[in-house]
């Protein structure tokens, strides 16, 4: 680490970036069950924001194993791994002044405090609820039928645990709000914290 010399201080800061687009920054970071909709709500979200005029930046789980978290496994230790480095981008993305939006399971209380603690005043937890039985029955991406068979281990809800949170900033029930209800839920609360 001594050949590390960081020069945050020397940049331009979050507030100068934010008057220029005209906006506050925030991370809007969706937690749940794969299935619960965390990705289609968040999309939905981008679009909606982009249509107001907002600069934003989508992270998505799936996306981010892609690339940034490509040689990560879904052991524990490289779900935490996963989660921290996405905090870290998305801190980035906010420091700049845009609105970063984060699609990711986030299975347990340890990995969000450890989210909540990189992001800071930034983050803000939006739990999409969702019962498993009916994340099951959607299983979008057929995922839940692999676990069940054993071609998937360690899968969320199935056999590794998914903890609600104790104390979300906003909660997203999609089992009882259609997609436009719980787009405009979200939206409301998140332009509320985006306008300057």
């Amino acid at each position: 680490m001594e050949n590390i010399h960081p020069i945050f201080e020397k940049l331009l800061g979050t507030t100068q970036k934010e008057k220029l687009l005209g906006q506050r920054a925030i991370v809007v970071w969706l937690i749940g069950l794969s299935g619960s909709g965390k990705s289609t709500l968040a999309r939905a979200l981008e679009n909606s924001l982009y249509k107001e005029g907002f600069h934003t930046a989508l992270l998505d789980g799936d996306n981010l194993r892609t690339g940034v978290n490509n040689n990560l496994g879904f052991s524990s230790e490289d779900r935490v791994e996963n989660i921290r480095r996405a905090a870290e981008v998305a801190k980035l993305i906010a420091d700049n002044g845009t609105i970063a939006i984060c699609s990711l399971i986030t299975p347990t209380e340890e990995i969000r405090t450890m989210s909540r603690k990189i992001l800071g005043e930034y983050y803000y937890e939006v739990f999409v609820e969702c019962p498993l039985e009916v994340c099951e029955r959607r299983d979008v991406k057929g995922l839940y039928k692999k676990a069940r068979s054993g071609e998937i281990k360690d899968f969320t809800g199935i056999d590794s645990p998914f903890e609600d949170p104790a104390n979300p900033d906003l909660v997203v029930d999609t089992d009882k709000l259609n997609e436009k209800e719980s787009l405009d839920l979200l939206l409301s609360n998140i332009l509320s914290k985006v306008r300057k």
